[in-house]
């Protein structure tokens, strides 16, 4: 690592130029902090549609089961270098931690939101209650959290020049994927589990006992559509280039997770005998076709062939269904799929939704300062922090 990319001198010369997404941002982040003070001063209720018939929204369905799934590309690709020591892979790993890691920070924020009692987030820690689902979920969460940090922790020592502690963790660096796949592979598939206690009111299209392995294998799929997206907009933001020699073979990964996905998603249909409430135009079948449709079938057919793949565009294209799909597909399991049998029509309120967008411009904001100041990439910090100067 060149060290003189990271002088006081260096960094007191950048000028951080503020333009139209430095607005946005402000915008966001103020609107953000204004709904999270209404709500801790006045309620779930003031700031959310949610009641006693529809207790879960926005904030479960995206923040949390969103946040934790796309976050999975974080596990995939570290076990794949260091465990499958398949080294090529290495430029990228940096930035799917980081990645990873803000993706459960901000789980856990949103969780302090919709927490009826959020000064009781810590019981989890004293008051064990082994037969739960959410209890394994939230120490899985709390763990898996701290080992990201623990992996991205040698890029801050690096940065302030306390090699020893950095070199130390790199020593511990197998250990620690395998401690983060363990806890991924179990709270990703708990998520799924969440909704095996509710077989009468889970719609039938999305209702299998064979959820937590829906989750677990589409978080895997997003995941890696994850990455090529994070990679995309890296060089969208930083002016880097797009490494296609390692994104290509990622995106045939993604093939096999979503086709596997997308089987098993069929068969628990067939199962439930319920194929025919996707053709009957009701508004859960609409929605499962269009889940499906944009997120198992076009990209599966997209990146299935070489000369597709190996266009940037439509590279690039297939990720962002992959994620999209996935994104609805928890949406409809912790929404669409349960309004039904609670006999309401749930509905996030705008306040809702500000915090959603501004959880997620606050991650990229972070992702935008780490970029900028630390050597999350191979060419170290400077050539990110002009680009973006120049871009703002």
């Amino acid at each position: 690592m060149n060290t003189t990319l990271t002088t006081p001198a260096t960094l007191a010369g950048r000028r951080f130029r503020p333009g139209f997404w430095t607005a946005v941002f402000v915008l966001l982040f103020l609107a953000f902090c204004a709904v999270s003070v209404i709500r801790y001063t006045k309620g779930l209720g003031a700031v959310t549609n949610l009641s006693d018939q529809f207790p879960w929204g926005l904030w479960i369905g995206f923040d949390l089961l969103c946040g934790v799934g796309l976050a999975a590309g974080a596990f995939t690709l570290t076990a794949v270098v260091h465990l499958f020591n398949l080294r090529r892979y290495e430029p990228i790993v940096r930035p799917t931690i980081l990645t990873g890691f803000l993706g459960y920070a901000f789980v856990i924020v949103a969780l302090l939101l919709d927490l009826g009692q959020p000064w009781r987030i810590w019981h989890a820690i004293v008051y064990w209650n082994t037969h739960s689902v959410m209890f394994e979920v939230a120490w899985c969460v709390m763990l898996y959290t701290t080992v990201l940090a623990v992996e991205f922790s040698p890029v801050v020592f690096e940065y302030f020049g306390f090699h020893a502690p950095a070199k130390f963790i790199h020593q511990l660096i197998t250990p620690l994927v395998i401690l983060g796949v363990i806890l991924s592979t179990l709270h990703q598939s708990s998520l799924g589990s969440l909704y095996l206690i509710v077989p009468s009111k889970l719609h039938p299209l999305w209702y299998s006992p064979m959820l937590p392995l829906h989750f677990y294998i589409s978080a895997i799929g997003a995941g890696i559509g994850m990455i090529i997206l994070e990679s995309y907009l890296s060089k969208r933001a930083f002016h880097r280039h797009l490494e296609m020699d390692l994104l290509e073979p990622l995106a045939r990964g993604m093939v096999v997770a979503l086709g596997i996905y997308g089987l098993m998603r069929l068969q628990g249909i067939a199962r439930n005998h319920a194929f025919g409430t996707i053709f009957d135009l009701s508004y859960e079948g609409r929605m499962f076709l269009l889940e499906f449709a944009l997120g198992v079938v076009l990209p599966v057919v997209l990146m299935s062939f070489r000369k597709l793949r190996t266009n940037p565009d439509w590279l690039v294209a297939g990720a962002f269904l992959a994620v999209l799909g996935f994104v609805m597909n928890r949406l409809n399991v912790s929404i669409t799929g349960m309004e039904a049998a609670s006999g309401t029509r749930y509905l996030p309120s705008a306040m809702e939704i500000t915090v959603s967008l501004g959880l997620v411009a606050i991650g990229m904001a972070v992702f935008a300062f780490a970029v900028r100041t630390f050597s999350v990439f191979p060419e170290g910090p400077v050539a990110g922090a002009k680009e973006l100067s120049r871009r703002s």
